[in-house]
């Protein structure tokens, strides 16, 4: 007989689980006493948030299912802004938590909170397990769903008791979901229909997502946009996934997204929707996006064909096999009659290209913050992982680095959730030890979660930070200069008593866990500061001090249209 933590972990073991983030609690111990027993490395964060967003991060860089594990009530509330933050981006992700037992169930026993009622809306599937004879086909069930179909977060919530109980395993070696359609396949009269539109389309463009990513489509999407010639713009989920330096590429779309990506998707006349969601950071008004184009939607969950905009030509598909066979059904097609046909097309987006580069007024006394992120893209020659926290910095992050693989741009685009970069740096560190891991950050983002230097120093995992400092909660002062008269309503992060005083002071905090660290003010010291953070073999924290008044250019307010961008 084999007590309940002990399947779980077996059942851990079994699927593949290499590490598992997690903080201890009174109705988590039994599993992590069963986890000292095992193979599988247990890493401690200094809080559950922390730790959800490291499990995002180890599976955004890895692809396979990030798990993360807390106890009852207030373990299990922390984990809820990364459970949701992993279904926005749909991310394979198992969270575990304990419950009180059984009996106490429903009685507001201590630290019981019905944690698959609260995430209900915000994960793939959950499981509370009563029975513990249901451990082996739940974990076999839940990481199954986690990284089949469209990916993302599955809960599975264990009393205590269960835990604690014996039984004798049967672990199966399949799954039966009936009505779970993993894989839908494309149907091959929508192919030879997208070929004819083709044939017709003098302004195509692919307007690409995290699709291509989660479905690791990036190789068939480069063959079919180079025979093709059709230039690529992607959401900023799907950066990554097309090279940013090849020719076809417009970078990214929407409310930050380049000028000449924004202006050929809204004014092409075929617009190829390939793994994407119609955000409306991307879309701005939409019943105006796209408006006078054939819009064709390839897409993997049918609960988003149709939701924010309406197509013409909708193809529920796994995105893979739709690229391969298209790419299959123009095998005796010449790239250069394609390249002929478009050649207006391309010379009307390198016009805009020249128009509205991304660019930066250079400083000799002061540091741009997009600067500093095309020097580290130079020094890196772009051969890293990039993490960002949410705001100003991550839209320069998108902008400036130029990211040629998938997998190498992790941040929290759907949910925007602030605290996201150190954590996730960890994670991603921890799934690709031998790859330079950075989080550029912002002040304001970097201190939700600043505890995970602890982490860092004590685990060992060598995941850097670069902290865009501008002392201000830039991407809302923004909106205030913009918007509201830069009526400060909140923004300001120093302290206002002292406000030339630094504060809080990165360095000192940083040593304060172990960890080295810098401050840089002057553009002369920019450089070998980031040769310093490339080329310890520890974790470290450069403290790169920027102005305030930058705002993040292009812009297209919310709610707007291209043609309201404001470019200064």
């Amino acid at each position: 007989m084999t007590r309940g933590a002990d399947i779980i972990v077996q059942a851990l073991e079994r699927e593949g689980v290499e590490v598992v983030f997690a903080y201890p609690g009174g109705t988590s111990m039994e599993i992590h006493q069963s986890l000292t027993r095992s193979k599988i490395r247990v890493i401690l964060p200094r809080h559950e948030q922390g730790e959800a967003f490291a499990a995002e991060g180890y599976a955004r860089a890895s692809g396979r299912p990030g798990v993360c594990m807390a106890t009852s009530g207030p373990g299990a509330t922390n984990l809820v802004t990364g459970i949701a933050d992993a279904y926005m981006d749909s991310i394979p992700m198992v969270a575990i938590t304990g419950q009180v037992p059984n009996f106490f169930i429903g009685k507001m026993a201590f630290q019981e909170t019905d944690v698959v009622g609260l995430t209900l809306p915000i994960v793939k599937h959950s499981y509370l397990v009563l029975d513990i004879n249901d451990i082996p086909r739940v974990f076999k069930e839940a990481f199954h769903l986690a990284r089949t179909g469209r990916p993302g977060p599955v809960l599975i919530d264990i009393p205590k008791n269960v835990q604690q109980m014996n039984a004798q395993p049967v672990f199966p070696d399949s799954v039966d979901l009936p009505g779970y359609a993993e894989t839908p396949k494309a149907d091959p009269i929508a192919i030879q229909e997208v070929i004819g539109l083709l044939a017709k389309a003098k302004r195509p463009l692919l307007y690409c997502g995290g699709g291509i990513i989660s479905g690791g489509a990036h190789g068939e999407l480069l063959r079919f946009a180079e025979r093709t010639h059709i230039p690529v713009a992607t959401t900023l989920m799907g950066i990554g996934g097309f090279p940013e330096t090849h020719p076809l590429a417009l970078k990214w779309l929407g409310m930050h997204g380049t000028v000449f990506a924004n202006n050929a998707a809204n004014e092409a006349d075929l617009l190829l929707a390939i793994g994407v969601r119609f955000d409306d950071r991307v879309t701005g008004k939409v019943e105006k996006f796209c408006e006078h184009g054939t819009i064709v939607h390839i897409e993997i969950d049918p609960s988003e064909i149709g939701k924010n905009k309406p197509v013409a030509l909708p193809i529920l598909s796994d995105v893979k096999d739709a690229l391969r066979k298209l790419n299959a059904a123009l095998e005796g097609d010449s790239p250069a009659s394609f390249k002929a046909r478009y050649a207006d097309w391309h010379r009307q987006i390198a016009a805009w290209k020249k128009q509205y580069p991304l660019a930066w007024k250079p400083s000799a006394h002061e540091i741009p913050p997009q600067q500093v992120i095309r020097t580290l893209y130079e020094m890196t020659k772009g051969d890293a992982i990039i993490t960002t926290g949410v705001g100003q910095h991550q839209m320069w992050t998108g902008q400036f680095y130029d990211f040629t693989k998938p997998r190498t741009f992790l941040t929290s685009a759907g949910l925007g959730a602030m605290g996201f970069g150190y954590p996730a740096a960890l994670g991603a560190k921890v799934a690709c030890p031998n790859k330079q891991v950075i989080d550029i950050d912002g002040d304001g983002s970097f201190q939700m979660n600043i505890q995970e230097l602890a982490t860092a120093h004590i685990e060992k995992i060598a995941a850097k930070a670069i902290i865009l400092n501008n002392r201000h909660l830039g991407m809302v002062m923004q909106w205030e200069d913009r918007f509201y008269r830069s009526n400060r309503g909140n923004t300001f992060l120093a302290d206002p008593s002292h406000p030339d005083k630094e504060y809080p002071d990165f360095v000192q905090i940083a040593r304060g866990f172990n960890i080295p660290a810098r401050k840089v003010t002057h553009p002369r010291d920019l450089r070998p500061a980031i040769r310093e953070l490339l080329d310890v073999d520890t974790a470290y924290v450069l403290d790169v001090r920027v102005p305030y008044t930058e705002h993040v250019l292009p812009m297209i307010p919310s709610n707007r249209t291209y043609k309201d961008v404001i470019i200064a």
